[in-house]
């Protein structure tokens, strides 16, 4: 028997089928209920964080009127399988397209992402044809969650840090017997496709990502304007950004009995980053839907995600923290640059990183949940960035 064989036996990948029970949203429905809310800011805008008028307005409609029976529906049309991978189980969706030279492609999420953010795209990415585009075009798409994340295990000790998330994956494209194949990511999944990217395992053909992080180990005195661009935007986060990552970072058991006990938090602490990080009109409900948030904000909610989701900022400050420098990358490289993104890297800066960049396109609307807002573009994107990869 093959090592392949020994641990597809000893390590089986199982479907799985969402069913929340009626007692957990009977609860939820409960604590809504009885919500206390603070004062109102004592400011106009967002600055101090959800308005308490918006905060009122999500959750009268997540009490009165969303349905998490409807997207539980939705989202059990999709094959969602359960494999355990270095003693931890890992819930992934896998779709395969009817295209016979389909090429395999992991996506990875971030927080406070989750597998929703791809769901959209999984039609357009599979079965191209359906939608005016050409059967050269398909994937297969391998969407797992990360550890500590919607139906995927709960880490139980220290160590599941990228670097191991993406030694995982790698075990994961293995087992689906996937001999050469691309991964793409925005947020912490753009850090663990990079982390591919170094490791540059046997058959990852190439990577995408949507938050290529990428800084010069010294400063330019002559910036040009993307540069100085990204400066700013880097500076900004640092001084006003960045307090979420402060907190999951060194107190992650602390913020989560907030998450874990209060919908009200976890919803905020969601909400004000879909409003942070999408190209909207002053409001998240210009770029998302209530029901396409508050799916995201219920999966962390029935999952009871909110701690353990926000400790892989503990993991990652341990190992050295989220550097913008990144480092250097020799295979195929393509990356998609959105407006509202958190930092815009520059092509300049990127090209000095990846030295085969294949691809770079720099679009006219969208933000951080790219695939989530726009999985048009984000389809089009991953379809002109692999051309030449299938080809070769």
């Amino acid at each position: 028997m093959s090592t392949s064989e020994t641990q597809a036996t000893s390590n089986p990948i199982e479907p799985f089928h969402v069913n929340i029970p009626q007692s957990a949203l009977d609860d939820l429905k409960l604590r809504l209920d009885l919500v206390r809310w603070p004062e109102r800011e004592t400011v106009t805008d967002w600055s101090q964080g959800v308005p308490l008028a918006k905060a009122r307005a999500l959750i009268d409609y997540w009490r009165t009127k969303y349905d998490w029976r409807r997207f539980e529906s939705e989202i059990n049309k999709l094959p969602h399988f359960r494999t355990t991978i270095d003693g931890l189980g890992i819930h992934f969706i896998h779709v395969k397209s009817k295209h016979e030279n389909a090429l395999p492609l992991l996506l990875t999420h971030g927080w406070p992402g989750s597998f929703i953010e791809f769901i959209r795209t999984i039609p357009l990415l599979t079965d191209p044809t359906a939608f005016g585009g050409k059967a050269e075009d398909a994937f297969h798409v391998v969407i797992p969650s990360l550890p500590g994340y919607a139906f995927s295990d709960k880490p139980t000790e220290t160590g599941w840090n990228i670097e191991r998330i993406a030694k995982a994956w790698i075990v994961l494209m293995e087992r689906l017997d996937y001999k050469h194949w691309v991964a793409q990511g925005g947020d912490w999944g753009a850090v663990i496709t990079t982390i591919l990217g170094q490791i540059h395992p046997p058959g990852l053909l190439a990577i995408h990502l949507n938050l290529p992080i990428v800084f010069p180990e010294k400063i330019p005195e002559t910036l040009s304007h993307d540069e100085q661009r990204a400066v700013d935007a880097a500076n900004k986060f640092s001084t006003d950004g960045s307090g979420y990552s402060q907190e999951h970072s060194t107190r992650p058991q602390t913020i989560g009995y907030a998450l874990c006990d209060s919908p009200v938090a976890l919803a905020m602490w969601i909400y004000e980053k879909f409003y942070e990080w999408t190209d909207n009109n002053g409001n998240p409900e210009d770029a998302l839907e209530h029901d396409e948030m508050l799916d995201n904000i219920t999966l962390y909610w029935m999952t009871n995600t909110g701690a353990s989701s926000v400790r892989l900022y503990w993991e990652r400050r341990r190992t050295g923290g989220v550097r913008f420098l990144g480092p250097k990358l020799d295979l195929p490289v393509a990356a998609s640059i959105f407006p509202r993104e958190i930092y815009r890297a520059p092509k300049s800066w990127a090209e000095q990183k990846y030295s085969n960049l294949i691809y770079w396109k720099e679009h006219e609307k969208g933000g951080h949940f790219a695939a989530f807002q726009h999985p048009e573009l984000f389809t089009d994107d991953l379809r002109a960035a692999f051309r030449t990869i299938r080809r070769t």
